[in-house]
């Protein structure tokens, strides 16, 4: 909910100051071995960091400016607070164009961008872009789409899939495991796009690239097991 009016905003030396004191250095270590960038990092958990959105509120303002920090965390916790009916097309890129790792370019896609209208517009720019993670965001996004908007026809999704086969031979690994991560999610959405999803794989499982084989196959086995338990 938006802070209440008779509420001081926050300033983002405020949320700064709050994330500094419930800092986690020791964390840092464990992250690492994630694959989480640590520069800047403050170790704190998504638990703690959602704990903390819910208890400010939405500041759409605010979250603008913790995403423009080199703060992962405060990048994290401002997809907690921030108004994602809100959202202009640059806020958006803006955003994505600050992102230096894998986990706060999924949280940004998951809890902010896939609530706002502009969402299904950003996957196929995002997706075509050359930097890594405003390519994996344009993957995540389209993850998060195909877990979150209930109401979007198939056809939406099986649009997504020549995105995915444009994509599937890039082999940096925070942007073949997102298009994998969207190719499965989008199978797992229901029995017609699971065999759209699988007839996608099995087609990238074929190519030469490593990164498309790999994408294909591990697609095809969660999707499989899938299908023999429906």
């Amino acid at each position: 909910m938006p802070r209440s009016p008779a509420t001081a905003p926050l300033t983002l030396d405020d949320a700064l100051a709050r994330l500094r004191a419930l800092a986690r250095p020791e964390a840092l270590a464990g992250m690492a071995r994630f694959g989480m960038a640590t520069e800047g990092r403050l170790g704190l958990a998504i638990p703690v960091l959602r704990a903390l959105g819910k208890k400010m509120g939405r500041d759409h303002a605010l979250a603008l400016q913790l995403a423009a920090s080199s703060v992962p965390d405060a990048q994290i916790l401002a997809a907690y607070v921030a108004e994602p009916a809100r959202f202009t097309v640059a806020q958006m890129n803006t955003w994505v164009k600050g992102l230096r790792a894998w986990d706060t370019c999924d949280q940004a896609c998951s809890n902010a961008f896939v609530r706002s209208p502009l969402a299904w517009g950003r996957v196929p720019a995002w997706a075509a872009r050359e930097p890594e993670f405003e390519r994996r965001a344009g993957f995540a996004l389209a993850a998060a789409l195909a877990v979150h908007d209930k109401a979007a026809e198939d056809a939406r999704f099986v649009a997504l899939l020549p995105l995915i086969e444009a994509a599937a031979d890039d082999g940096r690994n925070f942007v073949k495991k997102a298009v994998n991560w969207a190719l499965r999610q989008i199978g797992k959405r229901n029995a017609c796009l699971r065999v759209e999803a699988m007839a996608c794989a099995e087609r990238l499982r074929e190519r030469h690239s490593p990164a498309a084989r790999w994408i294909g196959a591990d697609a095809l086995r969660e999707l499989r097991g899938r299908g023999a338990s429906a």
